[in-house]
């Protein structure tokens, strides 16, 4: 079985992938649009990087205090949603990253075969921070809570971020490669 002739027969897979991942993240932004207030200027992400009890409480109050909007339900959906998001960047990150290290060699080809793995690492990372988010959008605030719940969330977006950053440089290395070719 040729490897990278299969891997290239699922592109309609990843496009699926890609897509879903896009309208996920409309979605949540749409319906996370209230969550982004002064005290909290980035949303979702405030509760995701409260660190602390307190942190995390000074999130819940200022999104209660919202008159025209419940904005701790809005965060309690948002966070729900997340979970379908995840499922959706992790495998794509995944199949992504593992397509490109199939295509590649050397040093470019492991670090493809690592982050694809880094991609489902950040999955289920994410299902974890959910976890914290909701108990805390719950009322069960403590400081072990939001403390795990930071670090999921902050190694979740490295290992992310690193995986969509190889994506671009493997994928443009990839294009330049079949470039020069023709």
């Amino acid at each position: 079985m040729n490897l990278k002739k299969d891997y290239f027969s699922k592109l309609p897979g990843l496009l699926f992938l890609a897509l879903g991942s896009l309208v996920m993240l409309i979605v949540m932004a749409e319906t996370g649009a209230t969550l982004k207030t002064p005290a909290t200027p980035l949303g979702i992400l405030n509760l995701e990087f409260a660190y602390t009890a307190e942190k995390a409480f000074d999130v819940i109050i200022a999104w209660t205090g919202m008159i025209s909007a419940d904005n701790v339900f809005a965060a309690i959906i948002n966070t729900w949603l997340d979970f379908i998001f995840l499922l959706f960047y992790a495998l794509f990150l995944y199949h992504a990253s593992r397509m490109l290290a199939i295509r590649h060699t050397g040093l470019i080809s492991a670090m493809g075969n690592f982050l694809s793995k880094g991609g489902l690492a950040a999955g289920i990372l994410d299902v974890f921070e959910n976890i914290g988010m909701l108990l805390t959008l719950n009322g069960h605030i403590s400081n072990t809570v939001s403390l795990l719940t930071f670090l999921f969330s902050i190694i979740k977006w490295l290992l992310a971020i690193a995986a969509v950053f190889y994506i671009l440089v493997a994928g443009s290395l990839l294009l330049y490669k079949k470039v020069i070719r023709t």
